[in-house]
């Protein structure tokens, strides 16, 4: 290999490599690698891609690591990785790692280079990893005036005065702000309100938490995207609007569900919508909206990526629907039992209200 080339397109060489010329008697497919891995053909092609390389997080690594350090993965079909590998195999498989995570290593530590990455960090990473040095301006709407009003410490004069307790979507900003602070060590990661926002924050990564009540940064952004998913304004508390779809064959209405108990309303299922695209005023960054029609749809949204049983699933889930486009969007179902925001597995299809661009694939098998 070439020294000098770049290492993310080092190691999507040696993946490749390893899949067809480790055991050369036996040949080993995209897909039947992809099984053994329990991953996508399209993410083992994208890992394999030297155009356009993306670098797997380390857990895959390993799996690569363990799978071709010994010709027992092949055993029986489908391949697998093994559970269990002897003494001079563990080596094999330590030994690979370590050349793997050298090229990996070296390809993420570049500095202001656009090279797609999964790669792990102390909380994995993901869609919320980005390249070092570029700031992350997280927009949260502070609560209307009627709420603060009634509620302790909202008060600047007063001696106990908490200034994060004017924020709407707290606990989305929470989840998130720490998350991507974690994901993005060498990353100046802030957050504003609508009032507070600058000019230099519009044109880094951009995440907008919450609608277009009350975050009207959110409602200038989509009007500016070509976004069949609109949400409704809600006429008043009490009545919950919804998202409107019309991907051209008719508007289609998703609305939260709510039951009466004890004569009081209370949320069962919210809507959350995940939105992903070029930052319109800097193509070299992105926006991305986490939204719901309540604020627990808003948090699910937030969690589907964040969660640690459920984000490295979704991560991929949105990988292999999406492939390399850089704009999709997500609405989905957020589930509310006793009070509690259940994460959203984006796997389940019963989840995911709608998705879009259209799934070219589907198209394709319908023809």
């Amino acid at each position: 290999m070439n020294s000098a080339e770049d290492p993310a397109v080092q190691l999507a060489r040696r993946l490749r490599s390893l899949r067809v010329h480790t055991w050369p008697h036996r040949r080993i497919t995209q897909a039947q690698l992809a099984e053994a891995l329990r991953a996508s053909v399209p993410l083992i092609s994208s890992w394999e891609n030297t155009k356009k390389p993306t670098v797997p997080p380390r857990a895959r690594l390993a799996a690569y690591a363990r799978f071709f350090a010994t010709e027992r993965s092949l055993a029986s079909t489908p391949y697998r990785v093994p559970d269990e590998l002897d003494e001079q195999e563990h080596a094999r498989a330590e030994e690979l790692l370590e050349e793997l995570l050298k090229f990996s290593t070296a390809a993420l530590n570049k500095p202001d280079e656009d090279v797609p990455t999964t790669a792990e960090s102390p909380l994995g990473g993901g869609i919320w990893r980005f390249q070092p040095g570029q700031d992350v301006t997280i927009v949260c709407s502070e609560l209307p005036r009627a709420y603060l009003d009634r509620m302790p410490y909202t008060d600047p004069e007063a001696p106990d005065y908490v200034a994060l307790y004017r924020l709407a979507d707290l606990d989305a900003l929470l989840e998130l702000f720490g998350h991507v602070r974690a994901a993005n060590p060498r990353n100046e990661v802030r957050f504003r309100t609508p009032a507070e926002i600058k000019a230099d924050d519009l044109t880094t990564h951009l995440v907008l938490l919450g609608g277009v009540d009350w975050n009207r940064i959110t409602g200038e952004l989509l009007r500016r995207e070509d976004l069949p998913v609109r949400q409704q304004p809600r006429p008043t508390d009490a009545e919950p609007a919804g998202f409107e779809v019309d991907d051209g064959d008719g508007p289609h209405r998703f609305a939260p569900v709510l039951s009466t108990v004890e004569g009081r309303e209370v949320l069962d299922e919210d809507v959350g919508h995940f939105y992903r695209a070029p930052n319109p005023f800097n193509a070299k960054r992105t926006v991305t909206i986490c939204n719901g029609m309540y604020q627990r749809g808003t948090y699910g949204a937030v969690r589907a990526l964040t969660d640690a049983k459920f984000r490295d699933r979704n991560d991929e889930y949105l990988r292999t629907r999406f492939g390399e486009r850089r704009t999709f969007s997500v609405l989905c179902r957020v589930p509310v039992v006793n009070h509690q925001v259940i994460t959203p597995d984006w796997t389940i299809p019963e989840i995911r209200l709608h998705e879009w661009p259209p799934d070219d694939r589907e198209h394709e098998r319908g023809r």
